[in-house]
C-alpha cells in the first residue's frame, strides 16, 4: 500500500539529488512504498528505471528452495532496474528495507533522457560495470570460497579487518542478513559466529557483532 507524500516534498527529495538524476528522476512518476515492499520480480519483464528519493531497498535472487543470495543495497540519490532498459526480463528483485519513495521512470523517458544529457550516458553506464564487477565478485566468492570464507570476507568487508588494539563493531547487522549474502543457511552461520565467540574472536549481540581481532583464514 502506498504512503501518500506532498508534491513540496516530492520536489524537494528530487532536488537533492545529482542535478542528471534530478532531472531524470522529473521524467517519472513518484511512488512510495511501505517496508518490506517487493518493488522488482526477478524474472518479470521490464521497462522502467527506478530513481530512490527516499529510503534503503536490497536487491536479491532466490532459488527454487526459497534460499536467498543478497547482491547489495540502494541507498536514496541512486537508481535501480536500469539492467532491464534493453527489454529483457529482469534479473534480480528488489524490495524496501524502510518506507521508499522512489519516482518511476519509462524506457522511453529514460532515452528522451540519454538524447537530452549524452552525458548521463558515461553515468548509467559507469553503474553498469560498477554492478557488474560487484556480481563478478560475488559468483566468485561463491565458487571459490567455503561458507566460512564467505562469512569472513562479508565481516572484514564492512570496515576491514580487526586488532586487539582497534576492534571494529557491525552494527544493525543480523545472522539472516549474513546468511542471505553469503548465500547459506541463518543456523550455519550462527553456528560459525557462536564458535568464533568462544575462540574469542568475536562478541555478539543484538543486531551487533564486535570483531576482536583479526579473524583466522580457516576454522
Amino acid at each position: 500500500m502506498n504512503v501518500s507524500r506532498t508534491a513540496s516534498e516530492q520536489d524537494r527529495l528530487i532536488a537533492q539529488l545529482e542535478p542528471a538524476v534530478a532531472r531524470l528522476a522529473a521524467k517519472g512518476i513518484v511512488r512510495s512504498y511501505r517496508k518490506n515492499t517487493i518493488v522488482i520480480n526477478e524474472g518479470e519483464p521490464g521497462d522502467s528505471m527506478f530513481v530512490l528519493l527516499q529510503g534503503q531497498v536490497k536487491v536479491y535472487a532466490t532459488d527454487e528452495n526459497g534460499r536467498e543470495i543478497t547482491y547489495g543495497t540502494i541507498q536514496a540519490g541512486d537508481y535501480f532496474g536500469e539492467m532491464s532498459l534493453d527489454g529483457g526480463p529482469r534479473s534480480a528483485s528488489v524490495m524496501t528495507l524502510e518506507p521508499c519513495l522512489c519516482s518511476l521512470v519509462s524506457r522511453p523517458a529514460v532515452q528522451l533522457h540519454l538524447a537530452q544529457e549524452p552525458a548521463f550516458a558515461m553515468h548509467l553506464v559507469t553503474q553498469v560495470i560498477r554492478r557488474a564487477r560487484s556480481a563478478t565478485e560475488t559468483a566468485r566468492q561463491m565458487a571459490l570460497l567455503d561458507v566460512y570464507g564467505r562469512v569472513i570476507h562479508t565481516l572484514e568487508g564492512e570496515q576491514g579487518p580487526a586488532s586487539m588494539q582497534a576492534p571494529v563493531q557491525l552494527n544493525q547487522i543480523t545472522h539472516q542478513q549474513i546468511a542471505s549474502r553469503v548465500g547459506a543457511s541463518r543456523e550455519m552461520v550462527s553456528r560459525l559466529l557462536k564458535d568464533l565467540e568462544k575462540g574469542g574472536y568475536v562478541e555478539l549481540g543484538i543486531k551487533r557483532i564486535t570483531l576482536k581481532k583479526k579473524l583466522p583464514a580457516r576454522w
